[in-house]
């Protein structure tokens, strides 16, 4: 009995090595963390989803009369809120608060990258996937030709950053614009549950408006501003990148102003129905 029981431990001591191992040499290795990490932000969508779902279930009466798509774009905001806090939280350290993209630093901004920014850049990677892919399956329920349009942008453009490691500063100043992501939810989720008239609808729509003036107008703005004092550094990037940095800020900045021209009508319409 006690060799049976010393051979169990040291089978299992065996099995805890190599699963360490495995972790270490493969998953979370240099050449294999992005990788991880993508596939870390799918499952961190999943695991949100349900424990929205649950939540929700327990705690407001009103989520069992839902219709099922209702609850889908519940769960799916749910999922997307906690993304965006996340992929704030890590743009704003990196692009003002890390020495990563300081023009103190030696070489160029363009070409500068960490095991921490690529990380951050694969789990958002990860989300877009599963949002993109939750989109196509109700579609258009949770959104149209736009929605798929910003996903695909934001899916080329995250891969070739992680995989070419250039224009990683330009990236997560457009990722900064997620900061209005849970402000939109709210807005849904107030509307959903009959608070269109309530103070807090008005209050989230001023600050919306705020937001998105700062985070997808003006930050935009000065994203350019940013490239045209640093053109030296961003022509010798690959042609593919300038594109990229082009391209994908311009097309997000016009949809952003078409956007911007909605909340501004939506909330003149609440103001003037609160008077």
């Amino acid at each position: 009995m006690m060799d049976l029981s010393t051979t169990s431990v040291i089978a299992a001591k065996a099995y805890k090595y190599k699963a360490e191992s495995l972790v270490k040499d493969y998953l979370l290795s240099d050449s294999y963390v992005s990788y991880t990490a993508v596939l870390g932000g799918i499952l961190m969508c999943k695991m949100v989803y349900d424990i929205t779902h649950l939540i929700s279930s327990l705690y407001y009466k009103g989520y069992g009369s839902l219709t099922k798509i209702q609850k889908l774009e519940w769960n799916n905001r749910g999922m997307s809120t906690v993304h965006a806090i996340f992929i704030t939280l890590m743009s704003v350290y990196l692009v003002f608060f890390s020495n990563l993209f300081s023009d103190e630093m030696d070489g160029p901004v363009t070409v500068r990258s960490s095991n921490l920014s690529n990380f951050a850049l694969a789990v958002s990677l990860g989300y877009f996937i599963a949002d993109l892919a939750m989109i196509f399956w109700a579609y258009p329920s949770l959104g149209g030709v736009e929605y798929v349009l910003h996903h695909m942008l934001s899916i080329i453009s995250l891969v070739y950053a992680i995989y070419s490691e250039e224009g990683q500063l330009y990236t997560y100043m457009v990722l900064i614009s997620e900061t209005t992501t849970p402000g939109i939810n709210l807005r849904w989720f107030l509307d959903t549950v009959g608070m269109k008239r309530s103070k807090a609808y008005v209050v989230n729509g001023v600050t919306m408006f705020v937001a998105w003036l700062v985070a997808r107008i003006i930050l935009f703005i000065y994203l350019f501003y940013h490239i045209y004092f640093h053109y030296d550094q961003v022509k010798r990037m690959r042609v593919f990148s300038c594109i990229l940095i082009f391209a994908v800020p311009t097309t997000l900045l016009a949809m952003n102003i078409i956007w911007f021209a909605k909340i501004l009508r939506g909330l003149k319409k609440t103001l003037a129905k609160r008077q």
